[in-house]
């Protein structure tokens, strides 16, 4: 039984969720030769202040490309 895990920040609506879950399922299934049904995912959504980059939330990145692109 594959389990698949995704971390992504939060504001997907729940359709995104549901498209990329049954793409990821549909592309380990095939891969695995293994049922669908078979295919376990986890999604878990992180804030911008739970999700960091080289050091960074991803809202002070986000402030730092907005200074770059007005500087």
């Amino acid at each position: 039984m594959p389990i698949i895990e995704m971390h992504m920040m939060v504001g997907r609506t729940t359709e995104q969720k549901n498209k990329v879950a049954a793409a990821v399922t549909e592309a380990v299934a095939k891969s695995l030769e293994c049922s669908a049904d078979t295919v376990r995912i986890l999604i878990t959504e992180h804030a911008g202040d739970g999700f960091y980059v080289a050091g960074q939330t991803m809202a002070q990145r986000a402030a730092a490309r907005t200074q770059e692109k007005t500087a």
